[in-house]
């Protein structure tokens, strides 16, 4: 599967839609703003840029893509005005896979460039500082910008996807090594947790080198992603969701309505780090100096008249319907949502599930 042309967030604003899915993602945003913004706050006062380059790799769509430049935009007028200095303009890349509903952003942007005029007219100024937007489509596992264009770079909830599914889980016949899950399970050969780990090495040093390459000396980046706590692979945490949803292809396998072959070949993009592994990869590539290492962890997210279940099966659908779709077939969706909304609400019930997630701060050295 190519993992460039297929995989995006369920576009537009329906009930399955990431815009309407996302409220994990923005909480945990909301917890670490004021780091993401202190960030913002020294690459400005470090380097007084007439012009600010800015990043948002892996930007999906929504309302949290926006909210993120709304924040960025005050922090960067607020201190220039605090230390006499005119406001500089804002060059604002939004990243993504081409297959990224960028037509909600762009549909959405008269709105927002008018509540920005009307806050500076609130606070007494005349007119916004002048700030052009573009669409960037792309892997940032690839180079997407001229060199030293950027002061900024910030990622939510995208660097544990990995440029592809690692090739070593496959026989040179194409026939799968990882049969009956999707991901690292306690089933699993123990090979298969190594060749997720040589993925994401290998992504995750291109990640850190081709951005050093993009941002100016002393620039910062943010990245917010999901983790693990510990050497293991196999937790109670962002693995046992791929586990049970797993079960409940299984359930749809038993029932005759997915063959058993479909599901054997069928293994996610994704990779869950350890707070050794990222500090290592670090480390090893050289570019950038880690300022700060946050782990923490969401409180479970009930919807008025929603379960738990329901909830977490909501946003796992908006973000991985494309794939599963592609692979599986659309008419499978609704049954293996409703499937996995009742496990999840079933082991929830016996044990909590506790997923992580990692915050990091880097300077470019």
């Amino acid at each position: 599967m190519d993992v460039e042309k297929v995989f995006h967030m369920t576009g537009g604003v329906g009930n399955t839609s990431y815009a309407k899915n996302s409220s994990l993602q923005k909480k945990a945003s909301d917890m670490v703003k004021s780091i993401a913004m202190e960030a913002v706050q020294q690459v400005y006062l470090s380097l007084m840029p007439e012009s600010i380059g800015i990043a948002d790799l892996g930007c999906s769509s929504g309302p949290n893509t926006l909210s993120l430049i709304r924040d960025v935009i005050e922090v960067v007028e607020g201190t220039s005005h605090r230390v006499t200095s005119p406001t500089p303009e804002f060059r604002v890349y939004l990243n993504d896979l081409p297959t990224n509903d960028f037509n909600s952003i762009f549909k959405a942007l008269p709105d927002f460039h008018r509540e920005l005029r009307e806050a500076r007219r609130r606070e007494g100024g005349l007119c916004h500082p002048p700030l052009y937007m573009a669409a960037h489509p792309g892997s940032f596992y690839g180079r997407l910008f001229p060199n030293k264009c950027l002061h900024f770079v910030y990622s939510s909830y995208s660097l544990h996807w990995l440029s592809r599914v690692p090739p070593a889980l496959y026989r040179e016949n194409r026939e799968p090594i990882n049969k009956g899950t999707i991901y690292i399970s306690e089933s699993s050969p123990p090979f298969v947790a190594e060749a997720y780990l040589r993925q994401f090495q290998e992504d995750f040093t291109s990640f850190l080198r081709l951005r050093s390459e993009e941002l100016v000396p002393g620039g910062r980046m943010v990245l917010i992603l999901l983790g693990r706590r510990g050497p293991h692979h196999f937790d109670r945490g962002n693995s046992f969701f791929w586990e049970l949803l797993a079960r409940s292809v299984s359930m749809l396998v038993a029932k005759g309505e997915v063959e058993e072959e479909k599901l054997d070949s069928y293994d996610v993009h994704f990779y869950a780090p350890s707070k050794d592994e990222m500090e290592h990869e670090i480390e090893r590539e050289g570019s950038f100096r880690l300022d700060r290492f946050e782990m923490f962890e969401l409180e479970r997210e009930e919807k008025d008249g929603e379960s738990y279940g329901t909830a977490v099966a909501t946003t796992v659908r908006a973000v991985q319907e494309s794939m599963i779709s592609h692979h599986f077939g659309e008419g499978i969706v609704d049954s293996l949502f409703e499937n996995y909304a009742r496990v999840l609400d079933e082991e929830a019930a016996r044990e909590e599930i506790r997923p992580v997630t990692f915050l990091l701060a880097l300077t470019k050295s």
